[in-house]
């Protein structure tokens, strides 16, 4: 499955446990009529991937949706969802994440143009009716 959005947080690499089991999560935004933020964690070797995104940018992720169960000391189940991102690349250049036009060129930057076929100093007739 895939997710696009917009990055909104990216979290610090954390290691858990004396295996050391690495996670990264990060937070995106859907861009839809009711937008969602979603958490995807990346684990282990993936956490790597984020290193190179920064908050803003429209991305789309890879992801899994792993499910589990808990039974509580009560004898109470319980489940949990979460979302494994495997994949990111970016949607837009990371120079155009701005979000703001080039600026127009300067009036220097154009050469007149040569060769025409029309008199410039309007001495010829045109057959225009107005």
């Amino acid at each position: 499955m895939e997710v696009e959005g917009k990055i909104r947080e990216i979290f610090e690499t954390k290691e858990y446990g004396n295996n050391g089991f690495r996670k990264r999560e990060m937070v995106i935004t859907t861009q839809e009529q009711y937008p969602q933020h979603l958490l995807i964690e990346f684990i282990q070797d993936k956490t790597n991937l984020l290193d190179n995104f920064r908050k803003g940018q429209m991305v789309k992720i890879g992801i899994n949706l792993r499910g589990r169960d808990w039974v509580s000391p009560q004898g109470e189940t319980k489940f949990f969802n979460s979302i494994n991102g495997w994949r990111i690349e970016a949607l837009q250049p990371a120079a155009s994440q701005g979000g703001s036009m080039p600026p127009p060129p300067a009036e220097n930057d154009f050469e007149p143009a040569s060769g025409t076929d029309f008199d410039l100093d309007g001495d010829e007739e045109d057959d225009l009716p107005f």
